[in-house]
């Protein structure tokens, strides 16, 4: 659980709060070093909490009265489960690629413009980060609610 709110709130907080604020106060060379701490320090936390969600998740589930073994839909359970790993594999792939590739892309278009380079797929690039962000925000939902629904089961 305690996994489950490091990342779901680390996004909940970045995405609308955290981020948001940062890039309407600070300018582009303090945003460059916001942008590179800030991911030294988060990244390691939520690839750690997506390692523990993942060890957990098997265990609890091929312990389930439910599982009838892999890709095997038998049951409400078992669907609502197969659900919850494909929303959750498309918030590991957008979480990857914000890691990546956007985020480093950002760090250095915010140096370019810090050294008054004008550089034009800036600012689409950081809409690009808050989509992403609150994309993973409601699948992160999507994923509580199916774990819900399969606990209903």
């Amino acid at each position: 659980m305690l996994a489950t709110v490091v990342w779901i709130g680390g996004l909940a907080a970045l995405s609308i709060l955290v981020m948001p604020a940062a890039r309407q106060t600070l300018d582009s060379t303090a945003y460059a070093a916001f942008l590179g701490s800030l991911q030294r320090r988060i990244d390691p936390l939520g690839w750690l909490s997506l390692i523990f969600l993942v060890a957990t998740g098997m265990f609890q589930m091929s312990a389930n009265p439910n599982y009838a073994g892999f890709l095997t839909i038998s049951n409400s359970w078992a669907l609502a489960i197969l659900l919850k790993h494909l929303v959750f594999l498309g918030m590991v792939a957008i979480s990857a690629y914000i890691t990546w590739g956007l985020l480093p892309r950002l760090q250095r278009i915010a140096l370019r413009q810090a050294h008054g380079q004008e550089v034009p797929e800036s600012q689409e690039l950081q809409n690009r980060e808050l989509w992403l962000m609150r994309t993973n925000l409601i699948l992160g939902i999507v994923v509580l609610a199916l774990t819900a629904l399969a606990r209903a089961s």
